[in-house]
């Protein structure tokens, strides 16, 4: 097995496993009917991203299946960003959110349609065509809400000044990544950093959002087994059916 890719694979769909999570539990709550089926497509194309991804996990690790990757594992097992694990706390937090992982996920599956892995390429190929629309929608809504009354304004750069501290974890660069960088494999942080902060900033600007300090906001990071205190609550909803029913097949 490589260790490095397998790894990194876990990190991928990770994101987007826990980040369609937390759009499902969003389901009927939208501001308004298309907004809501918006959100679920969203939520689904994100599912379906993260079944391929640990579907070739599951492959290289050649011992276990995606449904376990899923939905087995220990919460320190899990390789995702803190920033997809932070709870709806109401519409503008969901879409600050979506947004800043929008953009990483557009300039990262960009890079990661020419990896030199096929089937990352392949699946960052096919998910690039979904996340370009995610990013669309997203950037709107931080456009519409920014731009438009003072109490719009205000709470959406509320929820840009709390999640911001956890976009530095996007850019952190391990042992892990920088082999397969290396390698041709995994994506160049130092590119992702540059463009992903390009757009934002282009965004930001149109909704006169003021982009905060970037500061360094954890020294244990998802890809390392840490998480924030919401991940033990969404892992015990979503591991639920799984774990009361382990037999079933579903």
């Amino acid at each position: 097995m490589n260790t490095d890719l397998y790894k990194y694979t876990l990190r991928l769909a990770d994101n987007s496993l826990i980040l369609g999570h937390r759009l499902s539990e969003y389901i009927s709550c939208g501001p308004f009917l298309e907004e809501d089926l918006a959100l679920t497509n969203t939520g689904l194309d994100l599912l379906g991203q993260a079944e391929a991804l640990l579907k070739y996990a599951a492959e290289q690790n050649g011992t276990v299946d995606e449904d376990y990757l899923a939905f087995g594992r220990e919460e320190y097992e899990y390789a995702n960003f803190h920033l997809v694990e932070y709870p709806n706390e109401d519409y503008g937090y969901l879409i600050t959110r979506q947004f800043l992982m929008d953009v990483f996920n557009v300039v990262n599956y960009t890079l990661l349609k020419d990896s030199k892995d096929a089937m990352i390429a392949s699946i960052a190929a096919k998910s690039l065509k979904e996340v370009t629309y995610h990013l669309r929608r997203s950037s709107e809504w931080m456009i519409r809400l920014g731009d438009g009354t003072q109490e719009s304004h205000d709470k959406i750069q509320e929820c840009v000044n709390h999640l911001w501290m956890y976009t530095d974890e996007m850019f952190d660069l391990d042992e892990v990544h920088e082999r397969l960088q290396k390698e041709g494999i995994a994506s160049d942080l130092s590119v992702i950093k540059k463009q992903w902060h390009a757009k934002v900033d282009e965004v930001f600007e149109i909704a006169t959002i003021i982009k905060p300090e970037l500061p360094k906001y954890s020294l244990v990071y998802g890809k390392d087994g840490g998480h924030t205190d919401f991940m033990g609550y969404l892992l015990a909803e979503m591991q639920f059916l799984k774990n009361r029913f382990p037999k079933e097949v579903w």
